[in-house]
């Protein structure tokens, strides 16, 4: 494709293909993304593709029954492309640079040898127009073909009507000098040079563009350039136990190999660690610099980097299926899907290539009624040629895409996803973000907060019998008195007689001690006063706490306030939401008390609590329905009811998670540090797409006239065919330019 003109052919074909119903065709990743209510025909969709004049180019990920992360690059298309375009503008140039100093040596050039520097003009703009410049001839021919028009059309138009013209210049001069003697001196204009030119000038823009395109993918070519290419792995030895060690390639694992992990190198595929201990570096997922502490029963993700010690992994998926691999996929989907701003360009460039042939004939016509003579046709043939040029699509058809491809490249690098063109434009609006509350602004694990013993015990010994206890127990509370006490460096004690009630509470001796763990009720049906903790219990519940209480041999030994903390960076996130202009309110299902203790120490005055997913749901449909931009924020899970509703759905996951999350945006780290990165580039890109799009549409509008003369008389302003050409290439090179300004934003 070449310009906005075929990404409105390629849709159009597809669109005839029964059962789609909508096609999203992207100039600069030269990708399809095709939606039907139900199962669409491959082949029939390629057959369509085809039939428009096109070609299919196949992907390596295809190629591949399992794909790997380095399958799922980007194809060396990009590279061809980039090397065949060099190569013909190199030609071009030799072929030019002669030209164009022949045809502006006017008057340098001896009368007698006037006849032969035309001739050699004529040979050198044969050479470019139909060498380099021949693949303008053979697209608009094609375009033709379809009953359409392109960028190669104009090209193609402007560059062979100069030629034609001068060629019959020097074979009958005759026929441009109003039936005056042919000699040297009444030798009509010739326009060579223009042609050779515009060719030459075009062919640097495509290959500036074609260098710009190829780092539009970098941050994909930078994430499948962390998988490494071989693993090491461990094959059992005589005994039967995984010592041997072979180097194999990444496609040769299958799921259930041990593969060895030495300090500094990758990690060759997702896995749980069987032996060893280490800290590894995660940010390629995440986004966070910080390493992860890694031990048995670990998981590990393909390509991020063991540092401090040697692991043996047991793989649990290969190829397509690992954590990499889909965060590769789902960012191609993302950089091939465009935002809806993009419409408008769409529909305006359908129609933009036959307005503008229509204008560039308008334009010759106006100009011979002015002037019919030989000089009055050579003007207009050269305003007709100028219009062509400086109108092709290129810039408008790049704006979008470019920006889209960049935006959605540099969050994957700073640990964010977006989904797209939809997703990016959707989050650059919003302007009230919805906060679940357990494992979003908190860290979703209930940890002992407060621990109050009454006379007769102290801390230690109160959790070691707690804990003791509590190891029977499957319900979050327990595990968060078994970890506390651990960290005190209690060790387990002898548990006989355990009981457990739902709801109420356990009982078990200890030993030869009595131990019943519970609420205030459960201890009453025990025989046990609890009037002594009941203050504490209190204070406990008012802030968010969840009171539990422990008694030893009849009496009450302490009171244990759990409580679910807070994430340590979510009241900077609230502040610099705030700080930004966008407001913030916690939607949850947990009790009021609990949920404004949360609320109030991370910075949130709304807030909506025991609240049930469909109600979630109803409260971001309430906030739509007043016109607001709704983010919702949630683990993506029991949250997917208010995730759908939003305008913008945002995921809060882990990064083995999130290649198959739903949500629009997707916070790699698990954490929210990431979303006011994911807002933030979200506004950029937008205003980049705006600037690629307003510059894009005046350019054309302010170009076009002046091309055409409109302003000669009044301002004295005109524009020749080769300076149109330079300014129509330098357009689109200043669009792709302006979109890579993208991977600046958010550098750490």
């Amino acid at each position: 494709m070449s310009c906005a003109s075929c990404v409105a052919h390629v849709e159009k074909a597809l669109l005839a293909v029964p059962g789609v119903e909508r096609a999203d065709v992207n100039l600069v990743t030269e990708r399809a993304t095709v939606h039907g209510a139900r199962p669409l025909d491959r082949e029939a969709l390629l057959a369509a593709v085809i039939d428009a004049g096109y070609e299919i180019a196949p992907s390596q990920s295809e190629a591949s029954a399992t794909p790997t992360p380095t399958t799922a690059a980007t194809s060396p298309e990009d590279g061809e492309e980039l090397a065949e375009t060099s190569s013909a503008f190199r030609l071009a140039l030799a072929l030019t640079l002669p030209l164009v100093a022949l045809g502006m040596a006017h008057g340098l050039v001896p009368e007698a040898f006037l006849v032969a520097s035309r001739i050699g003009q004529f040979v050198l703009a044969s050479a470019v127009l139909f060498g380099p410049g021949r693949r303008f001839l053979v697209g608009a021919r094609a375009s033709l073909r379809r009953r359409a028009a392109d960028m190669n059309t104009l090209v193609a138009l402007g560059t062979f009507s100069a030629w034609l013209y001068s060629t019959f210049a020097v074979a009958w001069p005759g026929l441009f000098a109003s039936g005056r003697h042919h000699a040297t001196a009444h030798l009509p204009d010739v326009y060579f040079e223009a042609t050779g030119a515009i060719v030459t000038f075009i062919l640097l823009g495509k290959r500036l563009e074609a260098r710009a395109r190829t780092r539009l993918s970098d941050a994909v070519r930078g994430l499948v350039a962390l998988a490494p290419t071989t693993a090491r792995r461990l094959r059992p030895d005589s005994s039967g136990a995984p010592h041997l060690e072979e180097d194999v390639p990444l496609a040769a694992l299958v799921v259930g190999d041990h593969v060895l992990v030495r300090p500094g190198e990758r990690i060759a595929s997702d896995g749980r660690v069987v032996d060893g201990s280490s800290t590894v570096d995660e940010s390629m997922l995440t986004g966070e610099s910080l390493p992860v502490e890694k031990g048995i029963d670990a998981l590990v993700f393909g390509g991020t980097l063991n540092q401090g010690g040697s692991l043996v992994v047991a793989i649990t998926r290969v190829g397509g299926d690992t954590a990499l691999a889909r965060i590769v996929e789902a960012v191609k989907a993302a950089q091939g899907s465009k935002a809806p701003i993009a419409r408008l360009a769409d529909r305006v460039a359908g129609v933009f290539v036959p307005v503008v042939v229509t204008l560039a004939i308008l334009t010759l016509v106006i100009w011979l009624a002015i002037d019919p003579s030989a000089r009055g046709l050579s003007v207009a043939l050269e305003r007709f040629v100028a219009v062509l040029v400086i109108a092709c699509p290129c810039a408008v058809g790049l704006a979008t895409p470019a920006a889209v491809a960049v935006g959605t490249g540099r969050g994957a690098e700073l640990g964010v996803l977006l989904r797209g063109g939809a997703a990016l434009e959707a989050a650059s609006q919003v302007d009230i973000v919805l906060f679940d509350k357990t494992g979003t602004l908190t860290l979703g694990k209930p940890q002992v907060v407060e621990v109050t013993t009454l006379p007769g015990f102290d801390e230690r010994d109160a959790l070691a019998l707690a804990a003791a206890v509590e190891r029977r127990s499957e319900h979050p509370l327990a595990r968060a008195v078994v970890a506390r006490s651990g960290a005190l460096g209690s060790s387990p004690l002898p548990v006989s007689d355990f009981v457990s009630r739902a709801g109420a509470g356990i009982a078990a001796r200890v030993g030869a001690r009595s131990v019943r763990i519970g609420t205030e009720r459960w201890l009453l049906e025990g025989g046990i006063d609890p009037s002594s903790g009941r203050e504490h219990a209190r204070r406990a519940s008012e802030a968010g706490l969840t009171p539990v209480m422990v008694a030893c041999d009849g009496a009450l030994a302490a009171i244990v306030a759990v409580g679910d903390r807070p994430a340590p960076e979510a009241k900077a996130v609230v502040l610099e939401l705030l700080g930004a202009g966008i407001d913030v309110a916690m939607v949850s299902g947990d009790r009021q008390a609990t949920a404004e203790a949360v609320a109030n120490a991370v910075g949130i005055a709304d807030v909506h609590a025991e609240v049930a997913p469909e109600g979630k749901a109803a409260i971001v449909a309430a906030l739509r329905g007043r016109g607001r931009r709704v983010a919702m924020v949630g683990d993506g899970v029991n949250d997917a009811p208010a995730l759908a509703a939003a305008d913008v759905g945002i995921a809060v996951r882990s990064g083995s998670d999130i290649a198959v999350a739903s949500a629009d945006v997707a916070l790699l780290g698990g954490g929210l540090e990431r979303l006011p990165v994911a807002l933030g580039l979200a506004r950029a890109t937008m205003r980049t797409i705006r600037g690629n799009l307003f510059w894009a549409f005046v350019y054309n509008v302010i170009g076009i006239p002046i091309a055409a003369g409109a302003l000669h008389g009044w301002l004295g302003w005109q524009l020749s065919p080769i300076l149109a050409s330079a300014a129509m290439s330098l357009s689109s090179v200043s669009v792709l330019l302006n979109s890579l300004r993208l991977r600046a934003h958010g550098h750490r």
